[in-house]
């Protein structure tokens, strides 16, 4: 039998019934034999089996008749599964898992796809569920991935990486299909860090749209912007080659420059002048560079790894600067010597 073969007869559970997640349960369903959709409200779940959509994220997608939504994680566990797709929160990572550690059998392949570390130890989510889960082949689903684009069927790529060569060999069996592209990788580190970082910058570029402003400046953010990352990424052990590829440039690309991204959203309403805890009531989602962006920027103080624009979108996230403000900062500060 081949890998393949493997993961077409498979069981595979989605944790998280967000707008990701749902899009990743229907992208799964595709190349396995049954798909076990966890939400926390029984009424969700009933709805999404009786009508084949979710009904509050990602709503025009029909999922599979493979596809079976559970609020009992019990029930999504029940005689085995080959792989877990886990699309929560990073917030909710660890107290989520180690409610359903117990579940677990030890063999299942893990693959997150969450774009956020944990407050204040910045541990990265593989590191998390290491910790917290028995299963120890964990990898991450990065890369450009607007989950709406995702859900029309629209052309796109992402990265698959783990430390386990047979986790790489099961997100590109299970994800891929004649319109999502799946690529290997390794780096861990560089991967999740990425994801995490340019959710920052998307704030900034959203603040800066907000302005009416060209070209040149989105260049210019992102191009610097992805300057930022790359230090602070290597720092902590990523490789520099890796912010170049899809889950690097590529994802930031696709943050920075669309309205579909929840924190690129965030940031050109505060660019309008809009209060924070309005905006993310409004949002009626989770926006990981508002959570993220004070983590990061701390530790980069603290180890002085130049981060000027993190630091401008933590003052404007902070109500100590307004979006001009920080503009005027960002092009005033000394040009550091090369």
């Amino acid at each position: 039998m081949t890998e393949k073969d493997f993961w077409r007869k498979s069981t595979v559970a989605v944790i998280g019934a967000g707008n990701w997640g749902t899009v990743l349960a229907h992208l799964v369903s595709k190349n396995c034999n049954e798909v076990r959709f966890w939400t926390r409200e029984e009424e969700s779940a009933r709805s999404m089996n009786a009508t084949r959509s979710n009904p509050k994220y990602a709503q025009d997608l029909q999922l599979g008749g493979n596809v079976r939504a559970y609020n009992d994680p019990a029930r999504v566990f029940e005689g085995g599964i080959q792989a877990v797709i886990w699309a929560l929160p990073s917030k909710a990572c660890r107290s989520q898992a180690r409610e359903l550690a117990h579940l677990f059998q030890g063999d299942e392949v893990i693959l997150h796809a969450t774009k956020g570390v944990e407050d204040g130890s910045l541990k990265r989510v593989s590191v998390i569920l290491r910790e917290e889960l028995p299963a120890a082949r964990i990898g991450v689903i990065s890369g450009p991935n607007l989950a709406d684009e995702v859900a029309r069927g629209e052309p796109a790529a992402t990265v698959v990486a783990s430390a386990f060569e047979e986790v790489v060999e099961a997100g590109c069996a299970l994800l891929t299909n004649e319109m999502f592209r799946v690529y290997p990788h390794t780096d861990v580190v560089g991967v999740e860090w990425a994801g995490v970082l340019k959710n920052v910058l998307a704030i900034a570029a959203g603040a800066l749209d907000a302005l009416k402003l060209g070209w040149n400046a989105r260049s210019a953010l992102i191009s610097r912007g992805l300057a930022e990352m790359v230090r602070f990424g290597t720092f902590l052990g990523a490789q520099e080659s890796t912010f170049l590829g899809l889950a690097g440039v590529g994802d930031l690309l696709a943050t920075c420059s669309s309205p579909l991204s929840r924190n690129y959203r965030v940031g050109f309403a505060l660019g309008e002048g809009r209060k924070l805890e309005q905006v993310l009531e409004e949002l009626g989602s989770t926006a990981e560079g508002v959570r993220t962006c004070q983590s990061v920027w701390e530790f980069a103080r603290k180890r002085d790894i130049y981060m000027p624009i993190t630091e401008g979108v933590y003052e404007l996230l902070q109500g100590q600067r307004t979006v001009q403000q920080m503009l005027h900062h960002l092009m005033t500060r000394p040009i550091p010597h090369a």
